[in-house]
């Protein structure tokens, strides 16, 4: 067994507790919260959720959680998601489950944003790659400014949620505000992996022995 998988677990698990009867739920992507969505089936709570993708929309959907369009809901109390990568200053970089666009949403829409991860995820600083969600329309000229930036490569991977194509910026991340106000202004550019300290809550770091760190923002958004 891979211990990853059990840091996964004890991440999700630990994440699980923290939904209450009545919460508004952004369910994100990816192999942890592969984890979560049984653990938090197992509690019977009466909760409302919002998938980030088909892959999280079939899993809740199989386990009997209540799903629903994310256009019906303002706010949510609640978002649950992992990350590829975790900073000490709780930058992150996400879109490994190709899903970082519709996540985005989810985080910055909800109350509370808790990250769940295994301790392979910390870093002690960014790297590459960056995951980028590029619309169809006018990919050349888009790929054009986003290689003025760095190089890039097209990921082998299916198409978003949204049906747009992604690729991989192999750029170096010594300023990641400035990446991503850089990358924010390019108008092809749907959305990119690197997800602000601002939209975190707490990080939720796994152990193997099914223990858990907690990481809280000093200076929460909220």
């Amino acid at each position: 067994m891979d211990p990853r998988e059990d840091e996964k677990r004890a991440a999700a698990e630990a994440a699980a507790l923290e939904v209450q009867n009545g919460t508004t739920l952004g369910l994100g992507t990816g192999t942890t919260v592969a984890h979560f969505l049984p653990a938090l089936a197992r509690r019977k709570l009466e909760v409302m959720c919002v998938a980030t993708s088909q892959a999280t929309e079939d899993i809740a959907h199989k386990l009997g959680l209540p799903l629903q369009p994310f256009d019906l809901l303002e706010r949510l109390d609640l978002a649950v998601d992992g990350a590829d990568q975790v900073a000490p200053d709780m930058w992150l970089v996400k879109g490994g489950g190709g899903a970082h666009t519709r996540e985005k949403i989810v985080a910055s829409a909800a109350e509370r944003f808790v990250v769940i991860a295994s301790s392979d995820k910390l870093v002690d600083r960014l790297g590459p790659p960056v995951p980028v969600e590029v619309l169809r329309f006018g990919v050349a000229a888009t790929l054009r400014r986003l290689a003025d930036i760095g190089p890039v490569e097209q990921r082998e991977a299916p198409p978003t949620p949204d049906g747009n194509p992604l690729f991989h910026l192999m750029v170096a991340m010594d300023d990641p505000r400035a990446l991503a106000s850089e990358l924010d202004s390019i108008p092809g550019v749907v959305g990119h992996g690197l997800f602000q300290p601002e939209l975190v809550s707490e990080v939720i770091v796994g152990r193997a022995d099914g223990t858990v760190e907690r990481r809280e923002r000093r200076d929460p958004r909220r």
